[in-house]
Parts: C-alpha cells; sequence; structure tokens
C-alpha cells in the first residue's frame, strides 16, 4: 500500500464508522417526523439536492466527460430504485420495530448476489449459500416475536424485505455508473430523481406532506443532512479510501447502531431472541458478502 493511502486510511474508516452511526439514526428521524413516512423521504432527498449539487460542481475539473444518453437513463433507474427503497423502508420503520425494518434493508447484499447469479449468470460459491443460510436463521429469529403478534408488525416485515430488493437494484445500477461517472454526481442526480417520484406517491397515499410545526422541519432538515448528505458522503469517500475488505463495516454498524438508537430515545426493548437473531443474521450476511467478494 503507497504511503499517502496508509495515512489516510484511518481517516476513511473514520468516516466510514461515523457515516454509518448517521445511516443508523435515520429511523429515529422517521419516528419522529410530523409528516407520512414517504413525504419524510421526500424531505430527506429534496432538502438534500441542493447541498448534492454543490459537491458535485465543486468536482468539476474540465476532464469529466458530460452524461451520455446511456448514463442518463442509469440515473433516472437509480432514482426510481432508490425512491422504491425510502418509500419502503419509511413505511417498515413505521409498522414495525426499528431493529426488525433496518436488519431487512441490509439483506440487500444478499440479493445482489442472486441477481448477478439468476440474471448474469454470475457463479455462486458455497461460502455464500452458508452466509445465505445463516442469515436467514438469524431473521427468522429476529422476526419471531411478530408472528402471530399483528398484521402490521407482518406487513413491516414484508415491506422491510421489498426495502432491500429496491436496494438491491439500485447498488447494481450504481455499480455500472460509477465507472463514467463520479459519486457526487450520481448522488445528486439520483436524490433529484428521487424527490420527483415520491412526492406524488405521498400525495395519493393521503399523507401529510408539510411539517406542522418548526421541530418537525427540523426533523426533516435533521434527516437530509446528517443520514442523506453526511452518512452518505461519509461512507462514500470511506469506500473510496478502504481496501475492499473493510467495505462492510458500514453494513454492519447500521443495524446495530438503529436498535441502539431505538432503544435508548424510542424506549423500543428488543428481546433475548431477537437480539441472537439480529446478530447471527449479521454474521450471516459478513459470510455471503465475503464469499461474493472472493468469487
Amino acid at each position: 500500500m503507497p504511503a499517502a493511502a496508509a495515512r489516510r486510511e484511518p481517516f476513511a474508516l473514520a468516516a466510514l464508522v461515523l457515516g454509518a452511526v448517521a445511516i443508523g439514526s435515520s429511523a429515529i428521524w422517521v419516528r419522529l417526523a410530523e409528516t407520512g413516512p414517504v413525504a419524510t423521504a421526500f424531505w430527506r432527498v429534496l432538502l438534500a439536492v441542493p447541498v448534492l449539487w454543490v459537491w458535485a460542481w465543486s468536482e468539476r475539473d474540465g476532464t469529466q466527460p458530460s452524461a451520455t444518453r446511456a448514463n442518463r437513463k442509469g440515473l433516472i433507474a437509480a432514482g426510481i430504485f432508490f425512491a422504491g427503497d425510502l418509500a419502503f423502508w419509511h413505511i417498515s420503520i413505521i409498522l414495525t420495530s426499528v431493529a426488525a425494518a433496518t436488519l431487512l434493508a441490509n439483506l440487500a447484499p444478499i440479493f445482489v448476489t442472486l441477481a448477478g447469479w439468476l440474471w448474469l449468470k454470475e457463479r455462486v460459491t458455497s461460502g455464500f449459500v452458508s452466509g445465505l443460510g445463516i442469515a436467514l436463521l438469524g431473521v427468522s429469529l429476529l422476526l419471531s416475536a411478530d408472528f402471530g403478534s399483528s398484521a402490521r408488525a407482518l406487513w413491516g416485515d414484508l415491506f422491510g424485505l421489498v426495502t432491500a430488493l429496491f436496494y438491491a437494484a439500485y447498488q447494481l445500477q450504481i455499480k455500472q455508473l460509477r465507472a463514467h461517472l463520479s459519486t457526487a454526481r450520481i448522488m445528486a442526480a439520483t436524490s433529484l430523481v428521487t424527490a420527483l417520484a415520491v412526492l406524488p406517491v405521498s400525495l395519493l397515499l393521503g399523507e401529510d406532506v408539510i411539517p406542522a410545526t418548526a421541530s418537525g422541519w427540523g426533523v426533516v432538515i435533521g434527516l437530509a443532512l446528517v443520514s442523506q448528505v453526511g452518512g452518505q458522503s461519509l461512507i462514500a469517500y470511506g469506500l473510496a479510501h478502504l481496501p475492499a475488505s473493510l467495505g462492510s463495516v458500514s453494513l454492519l454498524i447500521q443495524p446495530v447502531c438503529a436498535t441502539l438508537f431505538a432503544w435508548l430515545l424510542l424506549g423500543e426493548a428488543i428481546g433475548a431472541l431477537q437480539i441472537a437473531g439480529g446478530c447471527i443474521a449479521l454474521i450471516g450476511i459478513r459470510m455471503a458478502q465475503r464469499a461474493s467478494a472472493a468469487g
């Protein structure tokens, strides 16, 4: 490793961890919001757009190619996928526990590999299959408390799984775009598309779209700046300067932080069985991700 890269690595790891903590706080902002869950997603990305475009503009040095027609289509697709991710996840956060909603959303890397296997004919290793089995066991333990409890919680769990599907599609699309466009430009453009996509959905659902109080505005502004701009930007910086093997740190930290925040700030208790299930699921996700990277 070059000396300059070695010097940057501690800062990059700190950025990755802080970014994961920031995104882990997302569920708390959503729970505290005065607006509906999809409307909260709208404000989350819309208020982040000006900051992201300033970031993208500051990176312009005259060498970046203009977006091609294919890239523009890719940005629109990524924005729509992210809209589905945020809409279903925010609804899931309202219907089920923060721990369940966040952990289920973090199954996305598994769906990414499965998509590569089904459509791109990529090889799936035995290590991935083992990790998948362990992750599913952990998820079943985590969600065991919801079975027989209420239809509301089960719908929330289902929406959490749908979130992971949308986020997997978003990740696959972003992977293609990063070969041609900067992270800042991708985030700025897709956030704008996402805002335009989720607003009609919120209106059709009859949600409260405008925060009623100053504290309500503070919540959506905090979600946009802390989670969307701060969290995503820090993780993007960390991933750009760290070995791929360390990239999964954010994946493991986010659900843990979300659960701790929900316990401390919302009084959302989680039993020993659910804690064990969450830990097992994270181990399985990590195993599957490592096997995918190695394969």
